[in-house]
């Protein structure tokens, strides 16, 4: 069992800033995320799109503030879960029991929910077999592309994922780029760069294709892909990158008795605690009156959730608030030198 003082559902930007908020209080938390890596929607759906309203920051991409609030919460050493789903959560003694899906326990008078609109997993394909290859021969998601080098790539999608990975792997791949529309919905100067290269012969695209049967054994060796008229083309294919984006699930959250609104969590405003005593909840996923689905909303709620926090897992100690320029406490968690 891992005891810690928070755990923290979701590795978002506001999930993030609440370890920060945390860690600068003396807590210990432990961040538990369905994805694969941290920064949620802002790497998923928009790791490369202008964020202009974090306050002192004129322009970022959501990929700069991920990295930005990892570097911010170094000094804590804070422990990731990735690719986890809290499963169950039960009550001991003023306690929180938490067991995710790869059966890991914690034990915490603490949890943030700080997971958006719910846990993200990708929209997988549903052809026969696909499952039989995910992880092998079929990623919804790139995290090394070099394991794609030389090899043939199909890619399905007509958003910014899609066309990203098919723009840079063409670099060091054959690429064929497949989607069930003649429209793509993703940046029109990195649409424009494809159809450059498609000229060149260094990217193939099909459009109003979609996949509709994989062929090989222990891996893929080819795909076929047919239109609305039923026409039919094989291609030769090593890997599959399929970018149909995220489906949004709340999954077991809906079981743990919480005052549930249309999908989201009702919070009071004075430390964005739920109906259940030590459970909080920040960013996209809570409501209040008045409440407005910003990031930078979601870092107020963190950090006076965080206050609560303390309270519950420091409960003989005094509570004192002090400004991270004038605290040499805070300052030395940090990790700065002060004379």
């Amino acid at each position: 069992m891992i005891k810690t003082d928070v755990v923290i559902v979701g590795a978002g930007p506001v999930g993030l800033f609440a370890v920060h908020q945390l860690g600068i209080k003396g807590l210990k938390s432990e961040v538990i995320d369905n994805l694969d890596k941290a920064g949620g929607q802002c790497i998923e759906l928009y790791p490369d799109k202008p964020i202009y309203d974090i306050a002192g920051i004129p322009e970022c991409t959501g990929e700069e503030l991920t990295q930005n609030l990892l570097e911010q919460i170094k000094p804590f050493n804070t422990n990731f879960h990735f690719n986890e789903r809290v499963q169950e959560i039960k009550s001991e003694n003023n306690t929180w029991i938490v067991k995710t899906s790869k059966d890991k326990v914690f034990s915490s008078p603490n949890i943030i929910i700080a997971g958006g609109v719910g846990s993200f997993e990708p929209r997988k394909l549903s052809v026969k077999n696909a499952e039989k290859y995910e992880g092998k021969n079929i990623f919804y998601s790139v995290s090394n592309k070099e394991k794609f080098k030389d090899k043939k790539i199909s890619i399905f999608g007509g958003g910014d994922s899609a066309l990203d990975w098919t723009l840079e792997l063409s670099k060091i791949s054959n690429v064929t780029l497949i989607h069930r529309r003649d429209k793509f919905r993703g940046a029109p100067h990195t649409l424009n760069e494809i159809k450059k290269l498609e000229k060149d012969g260094k990217v193939s695209i099909k459009t109003q294709y979609q996949l509709s049967s994989i062929e090989g054994d222990n891996s893929i060796k080819s795909i076929n892909i047919k239109d609305d008229k039923g026409k039919e083309i094989a291609i030769e294919t090593d890997y599959i990158l399929s970018f149909f984006g995220l489906i949004m699930k709340l999954g077991p959250i809906t079981d743990w008795g919480l005052n549930m609104d249309n999908k989201t969590i009702k919070v009071n405003t004075e430390n964005f605690e739920t109906n259940k005593k030590g459970i909080f909840a920040i960013g996209d996923i809570c409501t209040y009156p008045g409440k407005l689905k910003l990031i930078l909303s979601g870092f107020h709620e963190g950090a006076l959730a965080s206050v609560e926090c303390f309270k519950r897992a420091r409960p003989n100690e005094k509570y004192r608030f002090e400004f991270t320029t004038s605290s040499k406490d805070i300052q030395a968690r940090l990790g700065v030198k002060t004379k």
